[in-house]
């Protein structure tokens, strides 16, 4: 499978790996997310996931497989309308819907899908070697399921028409514009990717789990008060977890170190 998992205690690394073509993405890394994503939603000891590319595809995801001639093909009327609810299945929703932290650790080059899955994750660690481009304007079609829009929602309408475009955006300037929120060199990407996920493991995942919540489904309402009161449920049930209690109640014994079972 060239979408290759690995488990490092409470951390799954998810690596897109097609290095003779730049880690370009094919239905196999969007069949490999189906398959992998519902076990690790099931796992209870997986708090945090990383997406990566292949180092030696030298890039996160060059965009579509264009080698493979189906990429991009036309569907008949009828087959479209019937292949409608596989939409579900795009990595943009197969990332966001999923419910526990992503982060995605870009590497090098993310482009179109490579660029709208990175987008989709929760949280960028960039290498000062990534660059971000959408150049499906230059293929005759648009980014999928919302990617600009998508987009335009993180760095604003201005930047993410001109990434639409075309034109690239580098690290420097995504990690300007809040795509992402950590800027590293190269090589130091991993280690401090797997620092922030560990920051993660180590909080109360069901918090974890409901912050990703508010803040996905926040974005989506039509004025704040909507998520503040939604947000008062959710808090209501997180004061009645044991990890609640259990992180209280070390605060209060010397701000000793509170072990949270997700309970």
């Amino acid at each position: 499978m060239p979408l290759l998992m690995e488990r490092l205690g409470d951390i799954a690394v998810l690596t897109l790996s097609r290095p003779h073509a730049r880690n370009a993405w094919g239905d196999d890394f969007n069949d490999g997310l189906i398959s992998i994503l519902p076990q690790l939603e099931a796992d209870r000891d997986v708090r945090c996931v990383i997406l990566t590319g292949d180092e030696k595809g030298k890039a996160f995801s060059s965009g579509a497989y264009l080698a493979d001639k189906h990429t991009h093909a036309a569907l008949e009327p009828g087959q479209f309308i019937e292949d409608l609810p596989n939409s579900r299945k795009f990595v943009s929703n197969l990332l966001s819907e999923f419910p526990k932290p992503i982060i995605a650790a870009v590497n090098g080059y993310a482009i179109g899908i490579g660029c709208i899955a990175s987008a989709s994750c929760d949280l960028v660690v960039a290498s000062e070697k990534a660059e971000w481009r959408l150049p499906q304007v230059q293929l005759g079609i648009l980014p999928a399921y919302a990617g600009a829009a998508r987009l335009a929602r993180l760095i604003g309408k201005g930047n993410a028409m001109r990434v639409a475009m075309g034109f690239p955006l580098d690290a420097r300037e995504a990690h300007r514009t809040g795509l992402a929120q950590w800027l590293v060199p190269h090589e130091d990407l991993m280690d401090h990717a797997m620092e922030v996920a560990r920051t993660i493991a180590a909080s109360a995942p069901l918090a974890t789990r409901l912050v990703k919540e508010s803040i996905d489904r926040g974005m989506d309402l039509p004025n704040i008060a909507d998520a503040a009161l939604v947000d008062a449920y959710r808090f209501m049930v997180l004061q009645q977890t044991e990890d609640a209690k259990e992180a209280h109640d070390a605060w209060r014994d010397g701000r000793r170190k509170p072990e949270f079972a997700g309970r």
